[in-house]
C-alpha cells in the first residue's frame, strides 16, 4: 500500500446543530463533558445529541453516563446505525489503477433530554436516582496535582544541550568529566592487565 495514497473524501454538507456533539477518538473526554454541560446549563438547551462512529462509540456512552450523573433528570434514548464508507486510494506511480475499499462502520446516537421521552421506544433509559447525581463544583471535579513527573516536556529539565549564556551547571560538567576519566582509567588498567 506504500504505492498508494488515500485521497480526502468530501465532507457531508449537512449542518451540525448547536446541540449536536460529534465525538472522535482524538477528542478529550473533559472537553466534551464541559461543552455538553454548558449547553444544558448556560444555553438552556433541553436536549443534547451525542454522535460517534467506530472506536469512539465507547467514549460517547461514557460521556452520556457521566452527564447523567452530573445533571439531574436526564432521559436517554440510544440508537445504533451502520454506514458504508468508501475509501479511494490513488496511485503514486503511473500505470496503477485507483483502488476503492468499502468499510462497514457502526455508529451510535445518544439523545440526552431534560424533557420526558417515549419509554416504549427501544433504547430508552430513565434518569438515574437523585442520590446518584453529584453536583460538579466547577469545570473539573478532581483537582489536578503537579506530581513528580520525569517527562521531557516543559521546564528546563536536566540541561541536556548547550548551557544558557552565563549559566553553567558545575555539577553536571563534573559528572561528565568523571565519566570520561573513568573510561580512560579503565582502558589504562586493561592495558596493564594484558601486559602482565
Amino acid at each position: 500500500m506504500d504505492k498508494y495514497i488515500r485521497t480526502e473524501k468530501q465532507r457531508s454538507t449537512e449542518e451540525i446543530k448547536e446541540n449536536e456533539i460529534r465525538i472522535t477518538t482524538q477528542g478529550k473526554l473533559r472537553n466534551y463533558i464541559s461543552y455538553a454541560s454548558t449547553l444544558f446549563k448556560d444555553k438552556n438547551h433541553s436536549q443534547v445529541i451525542l454522535k460517534a462512529m467506530g472506536r469512539a462509540m465507547g467514549k460517547a456512552i461514557t460521556i452520556a453516563e457521566i452527564l447523567k450523573r452530573r445533571i439531574a433528570g436526564l432521559h436517554q434514548q440510544t440508537t445504533l446505525h451502520s454506514t458504508d464508507i468508501v475509501d479511494v486510494w490513488e496511485p503514486r506511480e503511473e500505470g496503477l489503477d485507483p483502488l476503492e475499499a468499502t468499510r462497514h462502520v457502526s455508529s451510535i446516537q445518544v439523545l440526552l433530554s431534560k424533557d420526558p421521552l417515549d419509554p416504549d421506544r427501544i433504547g430508552y433509559q430513565e434518569p438515574v436516582e437523585e442520590d446518584e447525581v453529584e453536583i460538579a463544583r466547577g469545570p473539573d471535579i478532581r483537582p489536578r496535582s503537579r506530581g513528580r513527573g520525569r517527562g521531557r516536556g516543559r521546564g528546563r529539565g536536566r540541561g541536556r544541550g548547550r548551557p544558557r549564556t552565563g549559566q553553567q551547571n558545575q555539577g553536571q560538567n563534573q559528572g561528565q568529566n568523571q565519566g570520561q576519566n573513568q573510561g580512560q582509567n579503565q582502558g589504562q588498567n586493561q592495558g596493564q592487565n594484558q601486559g602482565q
